[in-house]
């Protein structure tokens, strides 16, 4: 067993009765349900572009894959002050991320409101998809509308609107309709997809030379066919299906083996770990309550993301000053 980390602060702004925390600690969740999420972002033309200006996916892969893990696992279990000064610094990564959009011509800001909503929707949709594929199975209504809601809570960490937040699955579906028509696919999204599928460094866990085959496989046949054949993704739907069963028993057997799951999460992020850990092991927080972000915001002296956007004087696109990956620093090494 490996050492807890300090008490989080408090019990964040879902805290340990949330639909999201059971859904996100289970397996599924940082195995299949993360490499679907990154994957499907890919698509977007806009969102490929600033990937693709700073290179860090393909040179980085494991690297940027943990350190987006560990985002992913803060905004979701840290407590409050931690969240909301990780937010404030992925603002600041962000807003040197502007440039032209090749394919439209037109401009692309990483901190863009729908760029950040396609971010945050493929990460809730994934997650909860896998978690029905290759977990417990589907929630009851009930959890599923308050699943929903949480991920609207969440989405006030971004620049996002929470108003264009699904409420269910059914808007969920809608927004996939309309933002259908713009995903693309050129050379560079094959290529960072394969990358992302394929690079030992994405799944370098324990056993992964067995396990990782199976994740991918797994994660293929999660995406809807129209995605799979933009891509280019070919496998035959025996090997799905067989990568499904298999991934679903090894992931149900790892979740009543709660250490074994934090073994393998700490494998593909030991900074994600350190903040799901402490959760997992039910360790008391600090004080036992629940935040918003806009009162995190506040007792943080930060301006929330969106607040920040709106009021951004300049927005240009600054292509010239992209930047590039610097290497396995740790995410919140600016704050």
């Amino acid at each position: 067993m490996t050492p807890d980390p300090p008490p989080p602060l408090d019990h964040g702004f879902l805290g340990p009765d949330s639909v999201a925390w059971r859904v996100f600690r289970h397996p599924s969740s940082f195995t299949v349900g993360f490499l679907r999420t990154v994957v499907t972002e890919m698509f977007d033309p806009f969102l490929l572009a600033s990937v693709a200006d700073t290179g860090a996916t393909e040179t980085r892969t494991s690297s940027r894959y943990a350190r987006t893990l560990e985002y992913v696992a803060t905004a979701a279990f840290a407590d409050s002050q931690r969240a909301v000064h990780a937010a404030d610094v992925l603002y600041r990564i962000h807003d040197r991320i502007r440039g032209i959009e090749p394919i439209s011509g037109q401009p692309f800001d990483a901190n863009d409101p729908d760029q950040q909503l396609w971010i945050h929707l493929t990460q809730w949709h994934s997650v909860l998809f896998c978690y029905e594929l290759v977990g417990p199975g589907p929630l009851s209504a009930a959890d599923e509308a308050r699943y929903w809601h949480e991920g609207r809570v969440l989405a006030e960490l971004q620049t996002i609107d929470p108003d264009t937040v699904p409420r269910n699955r059914a808007e969920m579906r809608d927004y996939y309709r309309r933002v259908r028509p713009r995903l693309a696919v050129t050379e560079d999204t094959q290529r960072i997809v394969a990358n992302l599928l394929g690079a030992p460094g994405t799944l370098a866990t324990r056993g992964s030379a067995v396990a990782g085959p199976v994740v991918r496989a797994a994660t293929i046949a999660t995406l809807p066919g129209w995605l799979r054949r933009l891509a280019g993704l070919r496998q035959p739907a025996a090997i799905g299906a067989a990568a499904l069963r298999t991934a679903r028993v090894a992931l149900q057997a790892m979740d009543r083996r709660p250490e074994h799951g934090l073994m393998v999460l700490a494998d593909l992020s030991r900074g994600a770990h350190d903040v799901v850990a402490p959760r997992v092991r039910e360790v008391e927080p600090t004080e036992a309550v629940v935040r918003t972000p806009a009162e995190a915001f506040a007792a943080a002296g930060l301006v929330p993301p969106r607040h920040r956007f709106l009021d951004s004087a300049d927005r240009a696109p600054k292509r010239a000053e992209a930047p590039r990956d610097r290497g396995p620093e740790a995410l919140l090494e600016l704050a």
